[in-house]
């Protein structure tokens, strides 16, 4: 007879399918240092990612913070395999804090509301806001959209070149607060959302450079 779960028996389970989003109640976590910046990502406005409770894909309606993975794996970064422990346990963020996944009442609770934005981290900083937001402006993914789905129009030769125009605008956005303001490449992340080249393939296309030039080509 298989025993009832009625208490946390740290598997280790849900640290192993990625790592939490952030919440305003978090914001101390990030602001103190606790959680550094390098070790965050953002789902951008529009961008496509899986909606837990709802258990579909669908897009972002503002930022999504979240933790990083290790290496090729969606494993929380924070968490410790070898010991099956968590390594910021008493500092963790409120979503790991509410799930328990004998009843996740709480976590459907909270889910969706107060979520942490850049907004909220860094628009005080001055110069480095108004990059963000331009960013998001020539980046946006309601605009790359737009141009996936011209693809399949008369009008394909323009649509690449939207593509690639953004493509190479988010590339070289990276490029200049790494050398310019002397900033960790591993913050980018955080700042401008994922890279493009590797956010696209959710629209089912893969991105390859050669020679400066950049293809797009389908995922088979």
């Amino acid at each position: 007879m298989n025993k009832v779960i009625t208490e946390c028996i740290r598997c280790g389970t849900c640290c192993k399918k990625g790592g939490p989003s952030f919440h305003l109640e978090d914001k101390v976590l990030i602001e103190k240092g606790i959680i550094l910046s390098k070790y965050l990502y953002t789902i951008r406005e529009g961008e496509l990612c899986y909606d837990n409770v709802k258990e579909s894909i669908l897009p972002a309606a503002s930022d999504i913070i979240k933790i990083k993975g290790q290496k090729d794996s969606v494993t929380c970064i924070f968490f410790n395999e070898k010991e099956n422990e968590c390594t910021i346990y008493d500092n963790r963020p409120l979503e790991c804090r509410a799930l328990k996944c004998w009843d996740t009442r709480e976590i459907e609770r909270i889910y969706s509301k107060n979520r942490l934005t850049r907004k909220d981290l860094i628009s005080t900083i001055e110069g480095l806001w108004d990059l963000v937001e331009d960013h998001q402006r020539r980046c946006s993914y309601e605009t790359l959209k737009f141009f996936i789905d011209a693809l399949n129009k008369d009008k394909k030769d323009e649509a690449l070149k939207g593509i690639f125009d953004i493509i190479e605008y988010d590339a070289q956005i990276r490029e200049l607060v790494v050398q310019k303001g002397d900033l960790d490449p591993e913050m980018t992340d955080f700042i401008f959302g994922r890279p493009i080249t590797e956010t696209i393939r959710m629209y089912g296309f893969k991105i390859i450079k050669q020679n400066d030039n950049y293809r797009l080509i389908p995922i088979s």
